[in-house]
């Protein structure tokens, strides 16, 4: 397209000053205060921050539920993705248009719902009084099930949309031709579906545990101050208690923790391809 490849870099050149500016120098700064101090540079607020039982609490949770979500959502997603994928054009289109369908929704929205299934006199404590399973309300809000339900709702869309993707790029006729050859449904997805659609999983595996670590409204609505998450915990050291060392201890944590399951995805996905 472009002659030489001065003119390339020329038309880019703008986008990556205003990125910088506005994204990455800000960014750099935030993060450098977990690093900086009156003596110079040192990991002490790092070992503060991991010596407190709450912060080892509260990180450990983030990084269940967010692996939790994501396992879930790949099994619920595949098998949502390759139904969805089965249909004719015509339904096809319909049921991605109820899949993408929640995205335009608010996630405050989305979440302040399930307030509403979730509380002591809603739906789903009414159904489990009406047929016998409990005598009296039981709490779900305000816990990690809570918590974990709003997440794999929020991000859920994410993984099927992208397993969608990766499922109509396979050859169409390998599955057949696995079944022919004596492959159970099982042996089927394990060598035949999930080597071919790895580079989906990775994308929507990213996607999910991204944002389940980062989410900030479905925690502090659906958890409270009883299931702190690291984002939780980020914002009141921010509003707070005005530390912006832990909160940039925090945020250095948060991105790393995302950055390592993309790698791990991926190095999955290519230990998977290599056998």
């Amino acid at each position: 397209m472009f002659q030489n490849r001065a003119e390339a870099l020329a038309l880019a050149l703008p986008a990556a000053i205003f990125a910088a500016a506005v994204f990455l120098v800000p960014v750099f700064m935030l993060l450098s205060e977990g690093f900086r101090t009156a003596d110079g540079w040192t990991l002490s607020a790092y070992a503060a921050f991991f010596s407190d039982p709450l912060n080892q609490t509260v990180f450990l949770r983030t990084l269940k539920l967010g692996a939790l979500v994501t396992v879930v959502s790949a099994v619920v997603g595949y098998a949502a993705a390759f139904a969805i994928v089965n249909l004719s054009p015509g339904k096809k289109g319909h049921v991605v248009n109820l899949v993408v369908l929640p995205l335009m929704i608010s996630p405050v929205a989305r979440t302040y719902a399930w307030i509403v299934i979730l509380g002591r006199t809603g739906i789903v404590n009414q159904a489990l009084q009406a047929v016998g399973l409990s005598d009296a309300p039981i709490r779900i809000l305000f816990s990690e099930t809570a918590v974990f339900i709003g997440l794999l709702q929020l991000f859920l869309p994410l993984m099927i949309i992208s397993l969608i993707s990766a499922l109509e790029n396979m050859p169409k006729d390998t599955i057949a031709a696995a079944r022919v050859l004596g492959a159970n449904w099982l042996q089927v997805f394990w060598k035949v579906i999930l080597p071919l659609t790895k580079e989906g999983l990775v994308v929507g595996g990213t996607l999910v545990f991204t944002g389940s670590l980062t989410a900030y409204i479905t925690p502090a609505i659906l958890g409270g101050s009883k299931v702190l998450m690291l984002e939780t915990l980020l914002y009141q050291q921010v509003t707070v208690s005005n530390n912006f060392v832990a909160a940039s201890v925090i945020a250095f944590i948060l991105i790393v923790m995302s950055f390592a399951a993309n790698i791990l995805l991926k190095r999955i996905a290519t230990a998977r391809n290599k056998k």
